[in-house]
């Protein structure tokens, strides 16, 4: 019963929004009601879905690089404080600057526009798992490293057996995180790319139906990239719960 409570919820705004739409004959061109938007979600519906495959591969592509990158640097920022010192500030300027400002040099830069939009989505998505990660290692059990160190566990074999392992939910946490930023990232990537032609992402068939006035696709559009972004959030958290629901308290609390 609880969990149908969000549907529920969007069923009656959905109702009410069509209600307000049509009770106040609001032109399609300015709001268009859901009954239209999912008109024009079936009329258009291969194209829409050719943009959304390509926009899901930029994404994926993306978070496993970030995740792949992201783990690497951890391990190398939580081998030494001085190296956390030096290159962890430069992880947070990746995190706090705007793609937009950036995305122009890349594009200068870089000619293959695919590259162009796994950088600037990777850019995006890296610092969740970097810092998440970092977290974890410098988190783990004080008294379970002397414990390996008595046992003669070279730093190898501590980070493989017990450093990894720990940090774990930390990292999964992050995963979470960074699923929905490489989402983001792929789409105002295609959106200041001007992504066009048979492989252009959903963020370019967005802006040319908006160009166009036809709102109604514009926000099938909308809709589709809202559905996948909860769609890899869902992914991220099964994922996490399989991993974790064994053995860590996190998992066992949402069960």
């Amino acid at each position: 019963m609880m969990r149908a409570l969000p549907f529920a919820f969007g069923l009656l705004l959905l109702i009410l929004w069509e209600a307000v739409v049509r009770l106040n004959d609001v032109p399609p061109y300015i709001m268009p009601g859901p009954l239209a938007i999912l008109i024009a979600l079936k009329d258009n519906a291969p194209d829409l879905l050719a943009g959304l495959a390509v926009t899901l591969e930029v994404t994926f592509a993306a978070l496993i690089l970030a995740v792949v990158t992201g783990v690497l640097i951890a391990v190398l920022l939580a081998s030494s404080p001085a190296a956390e010192r030096t290159f962890f500030p430069y992880a947070v300027f990746l995190q706090v600057t705007p793609i937009v400002t950036v995305a122009p040099f890349i594009i200068i830069w870089v000619s293959n526009i695919f590259a162009v939009l796994l950088i600037l989505a990777w850019m995006a998505a890296i610092f969740p798992i970097i810092s998440n990660t970092l977290l974890g290692l410098k988190s783990v059990d004080g008294n379970l490293r002397a414990l390996f160190r008595l046992y003669g566990a070279n730093r190898w074999q501590t980070l493989i057996r017990l450093s990894l392992p720990a940090c774990l939910p930390y990292f999964l946490g992050g995963l979470r995180i960074s699923g929905g930023l490489a989402l983001i990232g792929t789409v105002v990537a295609e959106m200041v790319a001007g992504t066009s032609g048979t492989r252009s992402g959903l963020a370019g068939r967005l802006l040319e139906a908006s160009y166009r006035l036809e709102l109604a696709t514009a926000m099938a559009c909308f809709a589709l990239l809202s559905a996948s972004g909860l769609a890899i959030y869902a992914l991220m958290q099964m994922l996490s719960r399989r991993l974790l629901r064994h053995w860590h308290e996190s998992a066992r609390l949402e069960n």
